[in-house]
């Protein structure tokens, strides 16, 4: 089979990026399983969402997907766990303030994506654009983190710092396939 992309980091990044993604994956599955989905069933539908965005990830990495659908159904995969997990159905945060910081940093990732991704000539968007929408999905996934460490541990901590970083690999994912076309476009 051949790969979409030809350099060795590159590559990487993309590589690393899908293993990563399946293994928080597996990890949140397991959760499920292990708590029961009369408790998890929140997380087994964000993880749909997540699969099918590391799914669309190896088939554009193997030519299988065009940019635009890729883009486009990825976009709207990423979108609404942002939508389900940090705006409607957002988790209680130790300060209101914490709160207020993620979901106002939620909705700007949102109306990012849309903006981005709403555009007829989305080739035109720049890497430091791009690049925000992974710096600002980071940032959400370090405040909920650092939420996490100030409350008491339970037996749900250490799923819930894995699913938190689930989404910020996944974009990096894209965005590192989205700086890619954007080169292509300005070669």
């Amino acid at each position: 089979m051949q790969t979409r992309f030809k350099k060795g980091a590159k590559i990487f990044d993309i590589v690393i990026t899908a293993l990563a993604g399946m293994f928080s994956v597996g990890t949140m599955l397991y959760g499920v399983f292990y708590f029961g989905l009369g408790e998890a069933w929140p997380e087994l539908v964000l993880n749909m969402f997540y699969i099918a965005c590391l799914v669309m990830i190896w088939m554009y990495f193997f030519n299988r997907l065009d940019s635009l659908h890729f883009n486009y159904w990825c976009s709207v995969s990423v979108g609404m766990t942002v939508l389900l997990r940090d705006i409607l159905f957002a988790p209680p945060l130790a300060f209101y303030a914490l709160h207020l910081v993620c979901l106002t940093l939620s909705v700007l990732l949102l109306c990012m994506l849309t903006y981005f991704y709403a555009r007829k000539n989305w080739k035109s968007y720049t890497k430091r654009n791009l690049w925000m929408i992974c710096i600002i999905d980071m940032l959400i996934a370090a405040l909920y983190n650092y939420d996490i460490y100030i409350e008491p541990f339970s037996e749900y901590t250490n799923y819930m710092l894995t699913e938190i970083w689930i989404r910020p690999t996944i974009t990096y994912g894209l965005v590192a396939c989205f700086v890619t076309e954007v080169e292509k476009k300005n070669s």
